[in-house]
């Protein structure tokens, strides 16, 4: 079930009716939630929901045992054994075929010809997303994070709250949680406590960076490119690089978008995921503004557990190259994958290396009133660089790109006007002012509400109207 569709749109007034009935009755609230989240999955695949149910049950008796144990050495234990299971299960599912496959490839390196033909488990929608949050449960119950009983209805619905259960944003328990522990509701009318204006301009905003943005730039750009670069000149496959910066972005934020405002008006708050990332000025800006959920986790779950920034600067260098790789590996069994994450780590390092550096000229240079932009000209084509692997299925298709971007010479055939107004739209979008979105709020929060729906009607069937025929799935679906 997509976001962008009519099932979506009619499962959600559904839900979104039923919860507000039940809003005087706070385990029914949940339950029904619970079970809302099942469906929306369900739609997908019903075969996978008992996989869901189990790891979300597993997770949440393993942190109620780590809750209700004070021994610090049988915690550890726990923690362990809880974590090392559910990244047994997407390992199997994620990438027990491709380092086996991996595995085979190099046996046949070496003279022997490999005979077994291993097919992938079917992997299921959202997997990572719904791993990560059971081990962000029990890693919060053992950091005692969270003090309060720990319910497993709350700890069930946590893993499978169906906005963010596909393709994040990555939520933390200790955020999320005590969330459910508290009424939701007061009025619809509370601008306090929901802001539905800004849920409404969110969904919207989602919307039309999917639906018209992303989609444009996928189909009549991005895909014919990426499907066969060599039959394209330079400009094109520049265009059609730039064309998936704005894709991918548009495609993510958008779906967050949607996601945070559908959660705000069922009375929840996720936190913001993306910071407008292509106006970063280097490495670590950018991940403090790109996939914001994944990027702390990471950091809090990875970097610092693996030693930081706390041993000097040859580990700090090495904990980030391995915190990146292993950050890509997580967005897909490919090497590909594993050379993004490399890349990703490598800039990091450079700008350490960079930003710390003794040298004169280059302090003079970073206090010049032009290099902000410079750099963000600069961080912005190393982030392309990153996408081409991102998005090649393999590397033979990136190094046709970059080939065809190096030596190949010819008229632009793809640069039509949807697609030059739609890729300056996703990227150059991201420096609106933020005055903007407060002033349209304002505007909507004054507007009657017979004349606020049909305006929210009115947008949505523009948007319906002005974008290609069909919904592309989401990016992030996949991993």
């Amino acid at each position: 079930m997509l976001f962008p569709t009519v099932e979506y749109a009619v499962f959600f007034l559904i839900v979104l009716a039923a919860a507000w009935a039940l809003e005087s009755r706070p385990q029914a609230h949940k339950l029904f939630l619970l079970a809302a989240s099942y469906v929306f999955y369900g739609f997908w695949s019903w075969r996978y929901v008992p996989l869901l149910i189990l790891i979300s049950l597993f997770a949440g008796l393993i942190a109620q045992s780590i809750q209700h144990t004070e021994d610090p050495t049988r915690r550890k234990q726990l923690l362990i054994v809880g974590v090392t299971v559910c990244l047994a299960v997407l390992i199997y599912y994620k990438y027990a075929s491709f380092v086996l496959l991996t595995a085979l490839g190099l046996w046949g390196y070496v003279g022997r010809t490999p005979v077994w033909n291993l097919p992938a488990p079917f992997l299921p929608l959202g997997i990572s997303f719904f791993v990560f949050h059971a081990i962000s449960l029990m890693g919060d119950i053992y950091r005692r994070k969270l003090r309060e009983p720990l319910y497993l209805t709350d700890a069930l619905l946590y893993v499978a709250f169906f906005p963010q259960l596909i393709a994040g944003p990555i939520l933390r328990a200790s955020h999320f949680i005590p969330q459910l522990m508290k009424p939701r509701y007061k009025a619809i009318s509370d601008a306090h406590h929901i802001r539905v204006n800004r849920a409404f301009l969110l969904i919207l905003a989602g919307l039309f960076k999917k639906v018209i943005v992303s989609n444009t730039l996928s189909t009549r750009l991005v895909e014919p490119v990426f499907a066969a670069p060599a039959s394209f000149h330079s400009g094109d496959v520049l265009l059609a690089i730039y064309g998936y910066a704005a894709q991918i972005y548009c495609d993510f934020s958008g779906y967050t978008d949607i996601a945070i405002g559908c959660a705000m008006l069922l009375g929840y708050h996720f936190p913001r995921n993306f910071n407008a990332p292509y106006t970063a000025t280097d490495p670590q800006d950018f991940w403090q503004r790109w996939h914001i959920s994944l990027s702390s986790w990471l950091r809090d779950y990875l970097y610092i557990p693996l030693g930081g920034s706390r041993s000097g600067a040859a580990r700090t260098y090495v904990n980030l190259m391995l915190t990146m790789l292993l950050g890509g590996l997580w967005h897909g069994a490919s090497w590909t994958f594993v050379m993004w994450g490399g890349l990703q780590g490598l800039y990091l390092i450079m700008h350490r290396l960079w930003s710390t550096s003794s040298s004169q000229q280059i302090q003079h240079l970073r206090t010049r009133t032009w290099w902000p932009w410079v750099a963000r000209i600069l961080m912005f084509h190393a982030v392309c660089i990153g996408w081409v692997f991102f998005r090649s299925p393999t590397f033979n298709v990136a190094a046709t790109v970059f080939h065809q971007l190096a030596t190949s010479r010819g008229a632009l055939t793809m640069a039509t006007w949807p697609v030059l107004l739609t890729l300056v739209l996703g990227i150059f979008g991201q420096y609106a002012p933020r005055l903007w979105r407060r002033t349209a709020e304002s505007t909507m929060s004054r507007l009657p509400i017979f004349a606020s729906g049909i305006t929210l009607a009115f947008v949505i069937f523009l948007i319906e109207l002005l974008g290609p025929t069909g919904v592309a799935p989401f990016i992030y679906f996949q991993f």
